[in-house]
């Protein structure tokens, strides 16, 4: 039983590695709608996030959110993101839709 918390840390991490893709932002518009999505600052591991989003880790998004690395979208950003069709890293950590701008250096 000491590595159950472990094992499904490891399951959440496969689980959620094998659903991460880049969408279009247009394909988000629905999730957007219902509040449902959430930026990831480009600094953190998209998975990892999600990951801890899975296990409840309260503590670390707290200090997440108040760094300002993990938030809800805005209107602002949300248009720029529309208007330029933008390309963006997601995964569904339910009920949540995870969001990450591809790095900078990153080529198409």
């Amino acid at each position: 039983m000491a590595d159950a918390p472990a094992d499904r840390e490891a399951l959440l991490r496969r689980e959620y590695h094998g659903q991460t893709a880049r969408i279009p932002w247009h394909d988000l518009q629905t999730h957007y709608a219902r509040g449902a999505v959430v930026r990831v600052a480009r600094g953190l591991n998209l998975v990892e996030v999600a990951v801890q989003l899975g296990l409840d880790n309260t503590a670390q998004f707290q200090s997440w959110i108040e760094s300002g690395a993990v938030a809800a979208v805005d209107d602002a950003q949300a248009l720029a993101w529309y208007e330029g069709n933008d390309l963006l890293w997601a995964v569904v950590a339910a009920p949540w839709v995870l969001v990450q701008e591809p790095a900078a250096s990153v080529s198409e």
